[in-house]
């Protein structure tokens, strides 16, 4: 049980039941993430607003199974074992390919960036990724230069760092209130990108 109080798909009314029935995968299963934010619903539009605009936009150019990569990588920074699974699913599905998305997994877990089967420019990201995470305060300009050295131009670059960001934020949102995996479909995302309006899970 989650430590606040929260409104069930079936009990929601009004602003709350209008976004529950856009953020719903099968059988109106509600991720509990979102269900966190039932209390003030407003909160949960400005969520999944920041979320489909940084990770599920048709205007992103990083691959989307990478930056699952690195929402994965953040979350086990975080130890956030509820983003971890839901994000290394969505990764493992866009990838499509199970023995190497494992392996990434097990990169990650072991925090081995070297040992990723990953490009250096990747890695790269991912170094990046790290440091935002756990150490925000001692980020340099050197540290946005060692991407731009490794290949990214300045509009992926952005990418990494919002992608960095929002994960940190949605971990904070699980840790700090108790959210667990009881009841979700694990791996479910926003599938459409071409419509940042539709949130719809599937």
């Amino acid at each position: 049980m989650p430590w606040i109080t929260t409104i069930p798909f079936d009990a929601a009314t009004g602003k709350l039941k209008q976004l529950y029935q856009r953020v719903t995968g099968p059988g109106n299963n509600v991720d509990n993430i979102m269900m966190m934010h039932s209390l003030r619903p407003h909160t949960m539009e400005g969520h999944m607003a920041i979320y489909k605009y940084v990770l599920h936009h048709k205007d992103n150019e990083i691959p989307k199974w990478f930056l699952e990569v690195l929402g994965v990588w953040v979350s086990s920074l975080n130890d956030c074992t509820y983003c971890v699974e839901h994000h290394f699913a969505g990764m493992k599905r866009l990838l499509r390919d199970d023995a190497r998305a494992d392996a990434i997994r097990t990169a990650i877990t072991a925090r081995d960036v070297a040992g990723a089967p990953l490009d250096d420019a990747q890695k790269a990201a991912m170094v990046y990724a790290q440091k935002l995470t756990q150490a925000a305060g001692q980020m340099v300009q050197a540290d946005v230069q060692a991407l731009r050295d490794a290949g990214w131009d300045d509009g992926e670059i952005l990418e990494i760092n919002q992608v960095s960001a929002y994960f940190s934020y949605a971990n904070r949102t699980v840790l700090g209130l108790g959210c667990s995996t009881d009841g979700d479909v694990i791996g479910l995302s926003p599938g459409n990108s071409d419509d940042p309006d539709d949130w719809g899970h599937k």
